[in-house]
């Protein structure tokens, strides 16, 4: 019995049935093994419309399989093609394919015609298609006389190009003699049949060399026309032309070249009609003329245009819609329009077809007794006619066969046997073309067999799709089931589905698919079966992707690719730049995960790709790269509407690289007055390309532009052409106007000049102007050339004067300039400041007070007063030595000020003297004073002397700054012992006289403290310390170190480090339970050295400490001193007050001064120690 055959596939139910399906009949995929008897079937045959090149051999192509191997034979032009009575003609063997030897000799020509080929064997024939056979050509153009064409401006022109008619049809196209294409335009265009067609000339189209050229791309061959000359006058030059030579009937194209609305040049009319077969490219054109140059537009009349079939060509003239149908039928219209109306053009469309399959007949394998069809169906415009041959023989006249019948396009087999087997064509054919399909019936009787090999192994990514084949053969054409596992498990799932080929499909692969799985093909002759292996892998993913990037041009960028695979799986990674290879360059480098792109260019922008490709699937991840930089430069830079003062620049923007241009910076270069120097003209937006620039007059100007954008500026353009505007009156004075006296007798006028930019002229000069301000005196004016100062001799002595400068050039003066006050020169002032009073504050400050000197006595600008004083006498040691003077000025009217920084116990003498701009006046009378006494300084150095177990010997110097006359010397000390704590102190005042002291009932082997300081009538200076042990007993030490060697002494010391480290876990067990221990207690009582100060009222002093502190410290210091004497600053200071000669005052009457001339920096008095290290080293004496 013979079961329907299922076409699509067949998805197996969720019951519980095996899955099983019955493939019945023919199968396209079914293919007969060539080990069997089978009818013959063409397998490779040479196009219908055969073109061949007639400088090569003809080779016509037929090849065919069938069992047993099918022989050939030809037919040429439907008679018998007998190739061994022609010498040059060879069939190639095991094969019908035919070589034609022209090479040698023999012509292309002679072989014309239409081909078929016949391969046979005893089951059946099949036949080829008709090959038509011609050879390609490429003839010559004509030869022609084209005569020079002469036309108006505006007219529209065709010229013709009427190529020569070639196999295949050439392609066309115009260019000049140096075989450069010719511009095309809306203006200007080449219509479909080669024809160019202008809608209007222009003088530039005027030309001697517009060539058609023909390309006959099969034989590879140019052909050129004859070189047309098109020549475009005025109206004036063609009057004349045609007066001189041509006649009215010679003239060519004699319309005016006013503007017209448009009219068509192709197609002509209003209507024309379009024939296309379908499957074709319709293309329609509408090219028209008029002035201005029309636009054109296409509709279609009821209808729309196909969105993903439509195109338009050439400009808009040409439209073309691909793959077009039937449906495609139907009016277009395209419009051309200009500003003086508009016209339109009907194209009615038909679409007709050759013949195309519906369904062509496919081999038919039968078992014998089986029944079964052949169907072939097409369809065309006009309906193709179908019509049946068998064997290459119309069934009609072939030899009759009782299980045949034919009704129309189908043959119907009934109870078929071996006899039945034959190659059966089907022919559809209409006005347009044919098809002709071969199908064959074979009628075998054959058991199962799979085709497919054994154990064959698929892997498939998980959550894909896993096809298991299982290619069979049978006739009857057997049943396909399918097993998994080795149980024998039918499918029953509806997860499977079984394509009519046997293949099972699962759709969505998972970890469980895997495993073994048979196929079993069954008919009534038999069964066969066969295992195939499936494996789930995982699938290849991209963990890391690379990303945008945005750098600057010159850098290095770099992709990151990170891929996780299956581990059974080896990926390779390959990177790609839009969708090609990487360049082959250097600069690119790829290591592991990592692209890296070094140097990076503008070309080097794009799209790059990471594609991780294992054996079973392939994923890929993409980054675009921006290439960045700044902007080109603008160029082609204009001037336009070129005023007195005014001016548009225009440029054309250089590429921006990736990053639009924010702003354009305009520079201009005055090359009369600063050749090669550029200033800053004005700023305009990054979307701007013009600026009207505001010029001043009598400049050169040239222009350069610069592009931003926000990587930086670009290099400025090419500098534009110059422009000289006209001159003009200065438009403002020099500024910075002044009238200084040098001489007491003259007066200096200065300016600053105006530039030559704001000259606006030639002769640039300054009228310089001035009268006294106080008189009634006209202005005096000098004329001076381009200058900055002016004197003016004679003047009185610090007189105010009014002063004007004004510029002019030799187109005239610049405005009224404004009025400025200046001074003759200043001289020497004649009186010195009176009644000079000196108030001493303390030792080392004193205020001084003085009457103002008049005003017209100081014959200048009132600078200020100063102050001259030096010391003349000390009374400490009753000498006089001379000590440069030092000096302090106070600016403006005041008539007081501090003198600071004075030294205690010292006679001075100071003088007063007004200062103007020219100098000081002369000096007051001469004024002494006394500073009082003040605290010493401390002793200049101590040393410790001679130390022995009770006494040590103490030696000094003096201080070096005594201010004032010494009273006593006071020493206090105090001994420290082993733990550093202080004892208690002793004090001794030593007489002033006395420069050595000896301390005896000392303690053997103790270290003390000494502090030391001098006291004059005003108090106790800075002290200075030093530390000192007396020496140890040798008899004492020889003791200890005999009872440290007894036993019971080390006994006892065990017993002691015994107990000590009791107290010591006790008092760690207390402290975490927050009680108090002894050594706790003992630093509470003696709190931080440094926040306890000495008490120096009482006498009592604070801990000890080794800082460079002079105080006696109090007890329980555990730090060494290091027998350094450090000076104390003084409180009294220049800078306190204020400023040397050219200092300047407070508003309060304080100054801040210094000395003048040079002298040694002397240490303020009665607050510094001198240094004075012991011989004595506290830490290691007598170890």
């Amino acid at each position: 019995m013979l079961f329907k055959i299922m076409l699509r596939k067949k998805r197996l139910s969720a019951g519980r049935v095996p899955l099983v399906i019955f493939l019945c009949q023919v199968i396209s995929a079914l293919e007969v093994p060539l080990d069997l008897v089978q009818p013959p079937t063409i397998t490779q045959q040479s196009p219908k419309d055969y073109i061949i090149d007639p400088r090569e051999n003809i080779v016509i192509q037929c090849e065919a399989k069938g069992k047993p191997p099918p022989s050939f034979s030809w037919t040429r032009n439907g008679t018998h093609f007998d190739i061994d009575k022609d010498p040059l003609v060879t069939m190639k063997p095991g094969s019908g394919t035919l070589i034609i030897n022209i090479m040698s000799e023999g012509k292309a020509e002679t072989y014309e015609g239409i081909y078929q080929c016949t391969a046979r064997n005893e089951r059946g024939a099949a036949i080829s298609n008709n090959i038509v056979v011609r050879p390609s050509r490429s003839p010559l153009w004509t030869k022609e006389k084209l005569e020079p064409l002469t036309l108006q401006n505006g007219q529209p022109l065709v010229l013709p190009c009427r190529p020569p008619i070639g196999l295949p049809p050439a392609i066309i196209f115009w260019m000049d003699n140096s075989f450069q294409r010719l511009p095309q335009s809306e203006r200007v265009s080449q219509g479909l049949n080669g024809d160019l067609y202008f809608s209007n000339v222009l003088p530039e189209d005027t030309r001697e060399d517009y060539i058609c050229y023909a390309r006959f791309n099969h034989t590879q061959t140019i052909q050129q026309k004859q070189p047309i000359s098109v020549k475009v006058i005025s109206v004036d030059e063609l009057n004349d032309t045609i007066a001189a030579n041509l006649s009215d009937t010679e003239f060519y194209g004699a319309k005016s070249s006013r503007e017209r609305p448009p009219s068509f040049l192709t197609p002509q009319g209003n209507t024309s009609h379009k024939e296309e077969l379908r499957g074709n490219v319709l293309s329609l054109e509408c090219i028209a003329e008029g002035l201005p140059t029309p636009i054109i537009y296409w509709v279609k009349e009821d209808g729309t245009l196909p969105i993903n079939r439509t195109f338009y060509r050439n400009f808009k003239k040409t439209l073309q819609i691909i793959h077009v149908s039937e449906a495609d039928s139907g009016n277009y219209q395209c419009i051309a329009k200009n500003a003086l109306g508009a016209i339109h053009h009907t194209i009615s469309v038909t679409v007709k077809a050759a013949p195309y399959w519906i369904m062509a007949p496919q081999n038919l394998v039968l078992s014998p007794g089986e029944d079964g069809s052949l169907i072939c169906r097409a369809n065309g415009n006009p309906k193709p006619r179908i019509s049946w041959l068998t064997n290459g023989v119309p069934t009609e006249i072939a030899p009759d066969d009782p299980s045949r019948k034919i009704d129309g396009d189908t043959i119907i087999f009934s109870n078929v046997q071996e006899r039945s087997s034959a190659v059966y064509q089907c022919n559809a054919s209409n006005e347009y073309g044919y098809l002709l399909a071969n199908a064959f019936v074979n009628v075998l009787a054959e058991p199962p067999r799979i085709l497919t090999s054994a154990n064959t192994l698929y892997q498939v990514i998980a959550n894909r799709p896993a096809l298991l084949d299982c290619a069979f053969f049978g006739s009857p054409l057997p049943t396909i089931e399918w097993f998994k596992g080795t149980k024998g498990r039918a499918l029953h799932e509806d997860i499977y589905v079984l394509h009519e080929n046997g293949t099972l499909e699962i759709p969505v692969a998972q970890k469980d698919s895997t495993g073994t799985y048979t196929c079993v093909a069954r008919n009534k002759l038999g069964m066969a079966k066969n295992e195939v292996h499936l494996e789930i892998k995982d699938p290849t993913r991209i963990i890391k992707q690379p990303e945008y990037a945005v750098v600057q041009r010159g850098s290095t960028v770099s992709f990151e690719c990170k891929v996780r695979h299956d581990y059974t799986l080896i990926p390779t990674v390959t990177w790609l730049k839009d969708n090609g290879e990487l360049p082959n360059d250097e600069r690119f480098t790829v290591d592991k995960d990592l692209l890296v792109v070094a140097d990076v260019s503008d070309d080097d922008g794009g799209t790059y790709t990471c594609v991780a490709n294992t054996t079973l699937d392939k994923v890929s991840a993409s980054a675009v790269l921006s290439v960045v930089d700044v902007p080109n430069p603008p160029f082609d830079l204009e001037l336009t509407n070129q005023l007195d003062k005014s001016v548009q620049l225009s440029w054309t923007p250089g590429d921006d690289n990736n990053s639009p241009i924010t702003k354009f910076i305009i520079e201009y270069e005055d090359g009369m007055h600063e050749a090669g120097l550029w200033h800053h003209q004005a700023e305009v937006s990054g979307t701007q390309t013009t600026a009207q620039l505001q010029l001043s007059p009598y400049v050169n100007y040239s222009f350069r532009v610069t592009a931003v954008n926000s990587i930086g500026r670009s290099l400025p353009s090419e500098a534009s052409e110059q422009y000289l505007t006209k001159a003009a009156e200065p438009e403002k004075n020099p500024t910075a106007v002044e009238g200084l006296g040098s001489e007491p007798d003259n007066l200096v006028i200065t300016w600053k000049p105006l530039n030559g930019f704001e000259s606006n002229g030639p002769g640039l000069q300054y009228k310089v102007s001035w009268r006294q301000k106080d008189g009634d005196d006209e202005w005096t004016s000098v004329l001076v050339a381009n200058v900055s100062k002016y004197i003016v001799s004679g003047t009185p002595t610090f007189v105010p004067y009014l002063i004007k400068v004004q510029a002019l050039n030799d187109a005239g003066f610049a405005p009224e300039p404004a009025v400025v006050m200046g001074h003759s020169g200043e001289d020497l002032p004649m009186v010195a400041p009176g009644n000079v009073r000196v108030n001493v504050v303390n030792s080392t400050l004193a205020e001084v007070h003085w009457d103002p000197v008049p005003l017209k006595s100081i014959r200048g600008h009132l600078q200020g007063y100063r102050i001259y004083y030096w010391k003349a006498q000390s009374s400490s040691k009753r000498n006089r030595r001379h000590i440069e003077k030092k000096i302090l000025t106070f600016q403006g009217s005041k008539t007081h000020g501090m003198l600071p920084g004075l030294e205690p116990f010292s006679h001075y003498t100071l003088n007063v003297r007004v200062v103007n701009g020219k100098g000081e006046g002369p000096a007051s009378p001469d004024r002494a004073f006394h500073t009082p006494e003040g605290v010493p300084s401390a002793p200049s150095s101590l040393k410790i002397l001679n130390p022995t177990l009770d006494s040590l010997t103490l030696e000094w110097d003096p201080p070096s700054h005594p201010n004032g006359i010494l009273t006593e010397y006071t020493l206090k000390y105090q001994p420290i012992n082993s733990t550093h704590e202080l004892g208690p102190v002793v004090d001794l005042k030593i007489p002033a006289n006395k420069t050595r002291w000896t301390l005896k009932n000392l303690n053997f082997s103790t270290r003390y403290k000494f502090y030391f300081y001098a006291q004059t009538s005003a108090g106790s200076g800075s002290q200075i310390t030093e530390e000192a042990i007396t020496t140890v007993d040798e008899a004492m030490a020889s003791r200890q170190v005999d009872i440290a060697t007894q036993g019971w002494f080390i006994g006892l010391m065990c017993a002691v480090a015994l107990l000590i480290l009791i107290l010591l876990i006790v008092c760690f067990i207390r402290r975490n339970k927050g009680g108090k221990y002894p050594v706790k207690e003992k630093e509470d009582a003696h709190a931080d050295p440094e926040i306890q100060p000495m008490k120096e009222d009482d006498g009592t002093f604070g801990e000890y400490s080794d800082a460079e502190d002079h105080k006696p410290l109090k007890k329980g210091s555990r730090t060494p001193s290091d027998r350094t004497v450090k000076k104390e600053d003084s409180d009294d200071s220049l800078v306190d007050y204020g400023e040397g000669v050219n200092g300047q005052f407070n508003e309060d009457g304080s100054f801040i001064g210094q000395y003048s001339g040079k002298k040694e920096k002397e240490p303020a008095e009665g607050n510094e120690s001198s240094e004075a290290p012991s011989p004595v080293n506290a830490m290691n004496s007598f170890v």
